[in-house]
Order: C-alpha cells, then structure tokens, then sequence
C-alpha cells in the first residue's frame, strides 16, 4: 500500500548504518592511541572488535552483535561507554543514539561561543529584531532591534521562559494568551524529552514547576509541539504595543539553536517600530524605569 513505512525495515537499516558508521570509527583509532601495545602486524586497520568491548567494559559478542547490525537493545550507559573508547564527539553521539532508537538522545548543545558569522547575519537583519536561542529558551545571541523591542528578555537570566512566567504582567513582554503559554511549554517539552539525561534540563524543569503554578499545570499536560511561526503581541512602554510577526527556524549550524525574527505585521507596526529604534537607549528605558519605580518600588 502506498504511503505505508514498513517499521521493521526502517530499523534494519538503521542498525545497519550503525554497524557501518562504529566500524568505520573503530578503524581510525590506533592501539596506541588508547594506552595498548601496537602487538603483531594487523590486517585491518584500527582497533579490533575484541579491542572495544575490552575497553568499552561490554561482551565481545554483544559488541560484535551490534557492529553486525542485529536487532539486541541498547542502553544508553553501553552507548556512552562505546562512545567513550572510541572518542566520539558530540554530534557522533547523537548519530549513535538515533541509529541505535534509543529514545532519549543526548543533547549537543554547548557552552562554546556561536560563530562570528551568526552576530553577523543578526546585524544585517537590521531593522528585523533578531533572536538566537537554545532550546531551553536562553538567549545565545541578539541584534540591537531586538535588544530595543524586548529589554526585559535581556535581564538577569537571560531565559525566555524564566522571563515570560515569573514576570508580573503589566512588566511582561509578550502579552500572552494561555494558548501562547500551552505552545511554549509543549515545545520545552518535546526538546527536554531529548536531553532527559541532563541534570541541567532537569534542574530547570524542577526549578520552573516550583516557581510557577501556571508552567506547573502547562507542564502536566504533556502536550508536545515544535515551534511555528505565529503573531505576537510585544509591549514596549516606549512607543506602545506592537503587533509582530514571528518567524521561527531552526539553526542546524548550533546543535539544538533555532531562530526567531520579527516583522511588523502593517505599516502601522512598522512605524512604531522605526520610531522606537529612532529612540536613544535612555529614551527607551525610562518608560520602563518608571513604571517600576510606580508600580513596584514604592509597593
């Protein structure tokens, strides 16, 4: 029948590929390169099978099993040791994970600095507001429109959903509808569910469960989504409430990244939008000072 995946034959040919792919990493390690004795003249080159799971702490057999392409399970502890012995990277463990269907594939993401060329592409957006972020909503990287079009993302953490939540209202740059949240949430949640072994996802989800009723309740819902681009409502004391455009894309040059950029949905948005980045930085930021001087301070 047309349109019909036959499962079986999707997973053979992923451990396949697997097999294929720990083979092929195996022959580019030397004994020497692990802390063994280059012994007699090899036929092949690279460790041997026996080499790996020796150094992997796993059966020969097992190992041998999986390099074949057999349908055995696979833990991600045995995944990780493999991936240990032969010095695998981050993307090559992720390859791994996927091949083998192990449900919770470890994240890529980094602490490293982005690309000089990403900052790049964001200024020659100008006067787009352009923003980087991580799967967990951290803010990597900005341009200065979106620096002018959303100061209270860029405070303290600089986390969207912390912001987002745990912000009073009157203070909070979306004016978000429990729809915007539920959609928020749901993508968090499709992206933790592929980091469930990290401790600094899991510190997160905790940490945001305790400190808000309202991601706690979106949270138990189980929903899952990936982001889209949708309209948004943005508020900026210095020149009003903007209606924008936001376009999402993922970033395949930074593991787990994606990009959001804002458009003015009319020529009345984009007025407001030229008006605000007209503005100097002391301009935009007293309605700000202001209002929490008035509404919070002195409360």
């Amino acid at each position: 029948m047309a349109g019909v995946v036959d499962v079986q034959a999707v997973r053979k040919a992923r451990r396949a590929e697997l097999g294929a792919f720990l083979k092929s990493r195996r022959a580019r390690i030397t004994p020497e390169d692990v802390g063994l004795p280059p012994g007699p003249r090899r036929r092949t080159p690279g460790l041997r099978r026996e080499e790996v799971a020796q150094l992997s702490g796993i059966g020969i057999t097992w190992y041998t099993w999986l390099e074949q392409g057999r349908s055995i399970n696979v833990s991600v502890q045995v995944l990780n040791a493999v991936a240990r012995t032969l010095g695998l990277d981050q993307a090559e463990r992720a390859h791994i994970y996927r091949l083998a269907d192990v449900p919770t594939v470890p994240s890529v993401y980094s602490n490293d600095p982005l690309p000089e060329e990403i900052q790049t592409i964001l200024d020659h957006l100008d006067p787009l507001p352009g923003v980087v972020l991580s799967a967990r909503y951290d803010v990597l990287a900005f341009n200065s429109s979106y620096e002018a079009l959303c100061p209270g993302f860029l405070v303290e953490e600089r986390n969207i959903v912390r912001r987002v939540f745990l912000t009073p209202q009157c203070c909070n740059v979306y004016q978000h509808s429990w729809d915007d949240l539920r959609r928020m949430v749901a993508y968090l949640r499709g992206a933790y569910a592929k980091n469930l072994d990290d401790p600094g996802w899991q510190e997160f989800i905790e940490e945001m469960r305790v400190e808000s009723t309202e991601f706690a309740s979106l949270w138990e819902r189980n929903d899952v989504a990936v982001p889209r681009s949708r309209t948004k409502y943005i508020r900026n004391l210095a020149v009003g409430d903007l209606e924008m455009f936001v376009t999402s894309m993922t970033l395949r040059a930074v593991a787990g990244a994606w990009v959001q950029i804002y458009t003015p949905t009319d020529e009345a948005q984009w007025a407001k939008l030229h008006q605000l980045l007209a503005m100097s930085s002391d301009e935009r930021q007293r309605p700000w000072i202001e209002h929490r001087e008035m509404a919070h301070v002195a409360g």
